[in-house]
């Protein structure tokens, strides 16, 4: 019982995106507390939870569609280029941790096929390589990430203002409601495809030629 007080509140998302000759499959999910918040299969993303009004999350829905379409002509436009006979994965995880003392905790990793490539450090808001050993397209994609502030500034913000103002609301349901919107849940899917925008315009590019 004393370990059970003592374990955080969580919210956390995991978005998975599979390329192969040119096609792209997405899926993943959002989880709030250990339940089912968010899913993700292929272009749709469905609410689980209601944290959003439907007029709000039919714009949200819309949005991460018509991202996640441009991210899939992207591939292929680089695919006819330099085509790839083998598969890539991708896996970004992300979250935040919420104490019962108050302090919280911020992540954002990814993976490239199982091996760790990049996480981000959320205090200063910078990208770091992970992948053991030198690796070109690692290195060109950290470079990527840090040109644009929606990888930076922005990522950073959901993380440590977003993200833990979720759990804020979760662990006030008893007493006081918070007042934060829900609205920015959805902009985590959407960084977190932005983010392997970076890496697979680095992935495209460094093994079909030179970085």
């Amino acid at each position: 019982c004393l370990a059970s007080l003592a374990a955080p509140l969580t919210f956390t998302m995991l978005q998975r995106t599979r390329v192969f000759r040119g096609s792209s499959l997405f899926w993943g999910n959002a989880s709030l507390d250990g339940q089912l918040s968010h899913l993700l299969e292929g272009l749709n993303v469905t609410q689980v939870l209601p944290l959003e009004p439907p007029d709000a999350w039919a714009r949200r829905q819309r949005e991460v569609t018509t991202y996640l379409t441009n991210f899939s002509q992207l591939v292929k436009l680089f695919s006819k280029e330099r085509p790839i006979n083998y598969t890539q994965s991708l896996s970004c995880h992300l979250g935040c941790h919420l104490f019962p003392n108050g302090t919280t905790h911020s992540f954002y990793e990814v993976t490239l096929n199982g091996t760790a490539f990049l996480s981000f450090h959320v205090p200063n808001a910078t990208w770091q390589r992970r992948w053991p050993g030198q690796h070109a397209v690692a290195d060109y994609a950290e470079k990527e990430l840090m040109r644009y502030p929606m990888t930076t500034q922005n990522l950073q913000h959901f993380l440590n203002t977003t993200c833990v103002g979720i759990l804020q609301t979760q662990s006030a349901r008893t007493g006081k409601q918070s007042v934060r919107s829900h609205a920015p849940l959805v902009l985590g899917l959407i960084l977190g495809t932005f983010a392997l925008l970076g890496v697979a315009v680095g992935i495209f590019l460094c093994t079909g030629g030179s970085c």
